[in-house]
């Protein structure tokens, strides 16, 4: 016995070894960053570089790789193959790019769609080593007010307001006086979430590691002993939460960032959950001059390495060899198809749309795709609501942090009733709504829009109450989805103005994104805004050795959020790994070699 377990210590030390050294290029070998030139601020310029619509003529050629999608996955890993001389075509179906990351704008307001704040951008931390190499150091952040999230508990009869702090000391303390007697829960929670959190490193060697390596964690159960973030994976927060304490709003209190992934507490992962509470423990943060920067300095990136960002082309089908291997795509353009060719197809869009309406039936029928077809499914739809105002922050009283607002502290209930019950009802009563003031948090918002604020809200719907319109035309949609749309924007700020009580009589413009609004301007299937669904099974060991960045088809791989976890930050996580498989080297540490590296040269600076 003891033998054998020599033998297998000896093969897990050598594939680690190999997975540690890699042998690729490696797109983080120099710090990259120059000294950040001054914010754009005309939409003309950034259109230039943003809209650059689809022709035959803008192909470059000789392409190493096809890349479907601009999110932040899809800029992501071609940033990532651009920094080591790929050439690489970016196709975006929508007239702008940057996927969850684009903005637009209405009456003179800008609104963005998708980043509300990013944690986890410390200076010379990994992931902020990692989006500064993506952009040349060119994106700047702005740190929200600390706290930085409020979590609202209860009708406005009988409404609490719990402060959420930044800070590894002063997020438990803040806490602590918010619910004297509990410091003991207080304490657990943050001892486990740190302790989970803090184990996810596993989820990427499964996904780097070879496969057969990678089943023989799965089935020996070496990865569950291994990683505390695998066994907590199944635990639900709803039973971890509940274990600490019999305090009903601490509960909420500790459950309230599930908004951030969609999914209610006891259907959720607490490995998961505990990476949101990491995620933020040191700060938030919002990009200067609004969400479009991000796609905006990365761009360039590719096109100095001889590739292209191309939007208005809808890939329609993946092209496929007689072998049925990847060899290209097809972008639909004017009821034509024009046929792109590369020796690799990179897919920002979903597992589930890459898979189901990408790929012909035959190739969908492959028992190793539908497999992974098996294992997930959609998240929820998401929802948005979008509101113009006239008055600066000050003269309204918007500051840069977030509300996260809740009927009642049972969320279990609240959510579940809402989600399962008749539309028309469910409209008049949402149970989660996440509100924020984009404008508020943008330093350079003033200069840019002088005498105008925003606000932002993002809740859930179901996909099937707005279904019957899907087909319609966007801006010309049946009356009774106008309707619809108008009782659940009613609704909303009914309980935003209850928050923002200066805003009463200065909303000028409001207009709501539903699941379908997201199903044509995103791409998403079924509305949804965080991928595929991060219920429980989400985060089991086997579905996470099983889904990787390499497909079942040859030359085919997945990008993005779908490849590691929702959100920003997630989804440029995805890239990494996809990164990593492609040039055959761990680019998740190499990012954290990087970062010590640059830590060092500038604390040698300052000697």
């Amino acid at each position: 016995m003891w033998l054998a377990v020599v033998v297998i210590c000896i093969a897990l030390v050598a594939v680690l070894f190999k997975f540690v050294l890699g042998t690729g290029p490696n797109p983080f070998h120099i710090d990259t960053r120059e000294a950040p030139k001054p914010i754009v601020f005309d939409r003309k310029v950034k259109n230039k570089v943003l809209k650059q619509g689809f022709l035959a003529t803008r192909i470059p050629q000789d392409l190493d790789a096809i890349v479907v999608g601009s999110g932040i996955g899809g800029l992501g890993i071609a940033v990532l193959l651009a920094k080591v001389g790929k050439r690489v075509l970016v196709l975006e179906q929508h007239v702008r790019a940057g996927g969850c990351c684009h903005t637009f704008s209405e009456q003179g307001f800008e609104f963005d769609v998708g980043i509300h704040y990013i944690g986890d951008l410390l200076d010379h931390k990994p992931m902020r080593c990692i989006v500064d190499q993506m952009t040349n150091g060119q994106l700047q952040w702005e740190p929200l007010d600390n706290p930085y999230d409020h979590v609202v508990l209860g009708p406005p009869e009988d409404r609490r307001i719990y402060p959420i702090y930044s800070g590894e000391k002063r997020f438990p303390d803040e806490l602590k006086k918010c619910f004297p007697g509990e410091e003991k829960a207080i304490d657990e929670y943050m001892r486990l979430t740190k302790k989970v959190g803090d184990g996810v490193w596993f989820m990427v060697l499964l996904k780097l590691v070879p496969v057969p390596f990678a089943k023989f964690l799965v089935h020996t159960g070496l990865a569950n002993r291994i990683s505390s973030f695998f066994r907590y994976a199944s635990r639900s927060v709803t039973e971890v939460v509940n274990e600490l304490t019999q305090n009903k709003d601490l509960r909420a209190v500790f459950c309230y960032i599930f908004g951030t992934y969609g999914k209610m507490p006891k259907e959720s992962s607490f490995s998961m959950h505990s990476l949101l509470v990491r995620h933020y423990l040191n700060g938030a943060w919002y990009p200067k001059g609004g969400a479009s920067e991000i796609a905006y300095h990365m761009i360039p990136i590719i096109e100095k390495a001889g590739g292209a960002v191309l939007v208005r082309a809808p890939v329609n089908r993946i092209l496929l060899n007689d072998a049925k291997e990847a060899i290209g795509v097809s972008v639909l353009k004017d009821q034509e198809e024009v046929h792109i060719h590369a020796p690799m197809v990179i897919s920002d869009a979903g597992i589930l749309n890459t898979y189901q309406n990408l790929l012909p039936k035959d190739v969908q029928a492959m028992p190793a795709i539908q497999k992974q077809l098996s294992m997930v499914h959609n998240g929820d739809g998401g929802l948005s609501v979008f509101i113009g105002l006239e008055g600066t922050k000050e003269e309204l009283s918007l500051k840069a942090d977030n509300y996260w607002i809740f009927p009642e502290n049972n969320l279990d209930d609240v959510v579940e009733c809402y989600m399962k019950g008749k539309r028309e009802e469910s409209v008049k009563s949402i149970p989660v709504i996440f509100v924020a003031s984009p404008s508020a948090k943008d330093p350079t918002w003033e200069e840019r829009s002088p005498g105008k604020s925003t606000l932002t809200v993002v809740s859930f719907a179901d996909y099937a109450w707005f279904e019957e319109w899907k087909d319609d035309k966007v801006k010309n949609r049946n009356a009774d989805y106008k309707e619809l749309k108008e009782t659940l924007t009613n609704t909303i700020l009914e309980t935003v103005t209850q928050i923002y009580p200066k805003i009463k009589d200065r909303i000028v413009f409001v207009d709501a994104g539903t699941p379908i609004t997201n199903q044509h301007y995103i791409g998403a299937s079924k509305g949804e805004i965080y991928g595929i669904d991060h219920c429980l099974s989400r985060f089991t060991v086997e579905l996470n050795a099983t889904i990787r960045p390499q497909t079942p088809i040859k030359n085919l791989l997945l990008t993005g959020q779908d490849v590691m976890i929702c959100g920003f930050l997630g989804a440029l996580g995805g890239a990494l790994t996809c990164g990593s498989a492609i040039l055959n080297r761990n680019l998740h540490l190499d990012s954290i070699i990087l970062a010590k590296k640059v830590k060092k040269k500038n604390k040698n600076k300052k000697i």
